[in-house]
């Protein structure tokens, strides 16, 4: 089969498209035949070497995808042969650039049916990213309020969505052209991040959705209720500052389990949730997806997915 494989870190160019033995499946895995991976920063940051986890050399790269089952390691009951799925491939977030990719049973679940393999495979890591920020760590619940940074982006977008439907008051900062779009998401109340200061319009919130980190992070303590949380994606946050402003700030790294992605499959096929794809990439084209990552291409609104094709 064919995959981007990388051999040494580096930038895009060390990408190569080679054939590789398919791989199979293991005690818990199953085998998908790829037919659509997402492109996201996580990618962009094995590929450079500059990854949160060990990535030993070499690796296919990869997380998001979309597709069928070819087979079913031991250990697997409640997936069989043809079914349609979308998921993340391992804890690794590696091997979904490919025709056939090894995933985790705990990681992927049935495919939303009113998405095309295309649309599934731009959500998981970043749909459940948002699902997690607001409710696992912030715990948020109906009637609180949440200061989501970067609410245009590609989980911003989910996260005001899911606050939508929680029945969280959402305050949202993105830049002048996307407020329409971030307005129209869900949103109760929407700032342009470069002309107003969002402190001006948050006050007291229970909770802020870091999605921006450095600066923007920093200040976000201030708008913080005395026991509020900042949650970061992004970076860790100051903890003596934290403290002692009396609230938590925690960063995490997102955790995709089958239960999360059942639920927000559910959201998606209620017509609760909305997915934006910008670019659709021929497989083959996948080291132009990571130079649109690293913004030598005009990188698109909304995610980078490449349409897998196999024999």
């Amino acid at each position: 089969m064919m995959a981007w494989r990388v051999h040494e870190f580096g930038p895009p160019q060390t990408m190569t498209f080679e054939s590789v033995p398919r791989p199979n499946p293991g005690p818990g895995e199953v085998l998908v035949k790829v037919r659509a991976a997402s492109v996201g920063p996580w990618d962009g940051w094995i590929r450079s070497g500059n990854s949160a986890l060990p990535q030993p050399l070499p690796l296919t790269l990869g997380s998001d995808l979309a597709g069928d089952i070819e087979a079913v390691g031991p250990d697997v009951t409640d997936l069989r042969v043809g079914d349609q799925v979308y998921g993340v491939t391992n804890p690794r977030f590696i091997g979904a650039y490919a025709e056939y990719a090894v995933a985790s049973a705990a990681m992927i679940a049935p495919k939303p049916t009113s998405l095309s393999h295309i649309e599934a495979a731009s959500v998981p890591v970043i749909a459940v990213t948002a699902w997690q920020g607001l409710f696992d760590q912030a715990q948020l619940t109906a009637g609180q309020t949440v200061l989501i940074h970067g609410a245009a982006g590609n989980v911003g977008s989910y996260a005001v969505q899911l606050a939508r439907q929680a029945g969280l008051r959402t305050i949202a900062t993105a830049a002048a052209d996307d407020l329409t779009y971030v307005r129209e998401l869900g949103a109760d109340t929407v700032v342009d991040y470069k002309s107003e200061p969002f402190e001006d319009v948050a006050r007291d919130v229970d909770a802020v959705l870091d999605l921006v980190g450095g600066d923007t992070q920093t200040r976000s303590f201030q708008v913080l209720r005395r026991g509020g949380k900042l949650i970061s994606a992004v970076s860790q946050p100051d903890q003596e500052l934290a403290k002692s402003l009396g609230v938590d700030a925690t960063f995490f790294l997102v955790d995709v389990t089958t239960r999360h992605l059942t639920e927000i499959a559910g959201l998606i096929d209620s017509g609760a949730l909305r997915t934006r794809v910008g670019a659709v990439l021929p497989f083959a084209d996948a080291r132009e997806a990571h130079l649109m990552l690293e913004g030598i291409r005009r990188p698109p609104k909304g995610k980078i997915v490449l349409a897998v094709t196999t024999k």
